[in-house]
């Protein structure tokens, strides 16, 4: 069951990434959405509506999450931005993947992800070095994050994701 809730393994958190490392994160979350659209392309209805493990979420689901999920980190990263370690809210995605707009058709998310990727990126892209040591702290797991760290979580949370969507084509 690890294996199938966590196909690419777990994010290493307690690693230290540097510049380098954030703005290669930077370029894959920047090709992030041509690969999703690319997997999710011809996906029927039912692979949309199967799960990548038992009691786990839909690839329609996983797809909508990406979209919140990464809206959530867009915002942190501004609020990083603009102000001195702000502190950030987390959110109950397990709850957010129940709501009625988990079972639209996916385009909207794959609209939305394709457009907060790209702002993503021109926001990022000429900053110096400096800018990806800024911080948030997150209440809900009583720690800072660094920029540079988030922007290789959210490469890990996208691959991760995208093997769930693959699990879920073959489950159908």
């Amino acid at each position: 069951m690890e294996e199938l809730k966590y196909p690419i393994g777990k994010f290493d958190a307690t690693k230290e990434y540097d510049y380098d490392s954030a703005l290669a994160a930077l370029d894959y979350l920047k090709d992030f959405p041509k690969t999703l659209r690319g997997i999710t392309a011809n996906m029927t209805e039912k692979q949309l509506d199967t799960a990548y493990r038992p009691e786990g979420w839909t690839a329609r689901q996983v797809v909508h999450h990406i979209a919140d999920s990464h809206a959530n980190m867009y915002i942190r990263v501004k609020l990083a931005l603009t102000e001195e370690n702000p502190t950030i809210k987390g959110y109950n995605e397990a709850e957010w993947a129940k709501l009625m707009d988990s079972k639209l058709p996916i385009e909207d998310s794959l609209l939305i992800i394709e457009g907060l990727h790209n702002r993503l990126f021109h926001l990022l892209k000429n900053e110096s070095p400096e800018v990806f040591e800024k911080t948030f702290y997150h209440n809900g797991y009583q720690r800072t994050y660094i920029l540079k760290n988030v922007l290789n979580l959210y490469k890990w949370h996208s691959q991760h994701h995208l093997e769930h969507i693959k699990i879920a084509i073959k489950n159908a």
